[in-house]
């Protein structure tokens, strides 16, 4: 995947599109809208301040929520465009004009046209279109004729075959990477091919749906993989364990079954939780649970309770099997960590992964969110900005975005 980057290309005076990924938390207080958490801009920072410093005239293109091809006032990125300026310390114009309106066009141009050398112009919401999320070729082509360059540094849309990632890509004159995108394709693509070994695989999460592909794919390259989440209950149940009410698909016991002999013939470690954290209720939109107890090691869950979290003797041997490790690839919490009472082993896994010494990358979505909940995230060596996309990319799927950009 050696695709063209920002240092490949000369920035003086051009005129910069950027894909950046800005779909940030916004809570309304006092009747305005307010960033929460402002971590996928601040992620932008390397790239946009490189575009300043080379006197591009950068002009950005972002999501935020799901509007529905239609304009929304509470997912605008107007509260973007204000913190944006505080972080870069440079003007950032917000122009709202339709881009599908030959006049707001050609004033949009005429923005980008005027700005300073280093400034920026961020436009609002691109899903206010609703050609976006068709991949609208003629919206691609008018984002691709506001600039000479195109850049896509949004890693966590890139498998998503959109106008702003794949069409503008395709339309544009040059068409490269930004330093966010080049981070996740090196961690998640480069360092994954040939990883130091051992290599430690940790998949967690609800269902084996979600990871099928993901387990097929790691079993090729993982000395050791550990099963935790929902989705291990599965796996033991096809190993003839009672689960009781715990997470089932009967739908997926060949493919764990298949999964579970792959890993005997490839001589992978195939660790599965022994022992449990079990309620016999839980609300998890209420984040509540009945009162949790452990089970002891060999002992079966019984009719009426369920699995929430991996127990002590499973977080041990999975403590015990990461501090071996050289690289280690976490992706998919390992119960509830949400609700106080089933975070213990999402926690402890956290910090063995951050403490091993090994090469540590999360593989986006809940994974990021429980690491930086552990209190572990300034300890580990990357963490995607990915949710969708980082398990497309680690099934070994091309991703849209991805593919459009210029090769090396």
């Amino acid at each position: 995947m050696a695709k063209k980057s920002i240092e490949d290309v000369d920035l003086k005076g051009k005129r910069v599109l950027v894909r950046v990924d800005y779909n940030v938390p916004l809570e309304e207080r006092d009747g305005k809208m307010v960033i929460t958490d402002d971590t996928r801009i601040v992620e932008t920072l390397p790239t946009l301040r490189h575009l300043s410093a080379k006197g591009a005239k950068t002009i950005l293109v972002a999501h935020l929520g799901r509007p529905k091809g239609k304009p929304d006032p509470k997912q605008s990125l107007a509260p973007v465009a204000d913190r944006l300026a505080e972080l870069v310390g440079r003007r950032v114009e917000f122009r709202g004009d339709s881009l599908i309106d030959e006049a707001g066009l050609a004033a949009v141009k005429r923005a980008a046209d005027g700005l300073g050398g280093g400034d920026f112009l961020l436009l609002e919401n691109i899903r206010f279109y609703p050609g976006e999320e068709k991949n609208d070729p003629d919206l691609g082509k008018r984002l691709a004729s506001l600039c000479d360059i195109y850049v896509n540094d949004a890693f966590g849309s890139a498998h998503r075959a959109h106008s702003s990632t794949e069409a503008a890509a395709k339309a544009a004159p040059a068409a490269v990477s930004g330093y966010l995108m080049q981070k996740e394709l090196r961690y998640l693509g480069d360092e994954l091919e040939k990883p130091e070994r051992p290599f430690v695989v940790i998949l967690g999460g609800a269902k084996v749906s979600d990871k099928i592909t993901v387990i097929d794919n790691l079993l090729d390259k993982a000395d050791a993989m550990l099963i935790g989440g929902g989705m291990a209950y599965t796996f033991l149940s096809v190993m003839g364990q009672k689960i009781g009410n715990s997470l089932f698909e009967a739908d997926k016991v060949d493919v764990a079954r298949a999964a579970i002999d792959k890993a005997k013939a490839k001589g992978v470690k195939f660790l599965l939780p022994v022992d449990h954290v079990i309620t016999e209720k839980l609300d998890f939109p209420g984040k509540a649970i009945s009162p949790p107890r452990f089970t002891k090691v060999g002992e079966q869950i019984p009719d009426g309770w369920l699995a929430v979290d991996i127990g002590p003797e499973t977080i041990k041997a999975y403590g015990d099997a990461v501090r071996g490790a050289k690289t280690v690839l976490w992706n998919g919490p390992m119960g509830v960590f949400e609700i106080k009472d089933c975070a213990k082993g999402t926690f402890a896994v956290a910090e063995a992964v951050a403490s091993s010494g090994a090469k540590s990358i999360i593989g986006g979505g809940d994974s990021v969110k429980a690491v930086k909940k552990s209190g572990q995230a300034s300890k580990v060596t990357f963490m995607s900005t990915g949710g969708g996309a980082s398990l497309e990319f680690l099934e070994g799927k091309v991703l849209p975005g991805v593919a459009a950009l210029n090769d090396k």
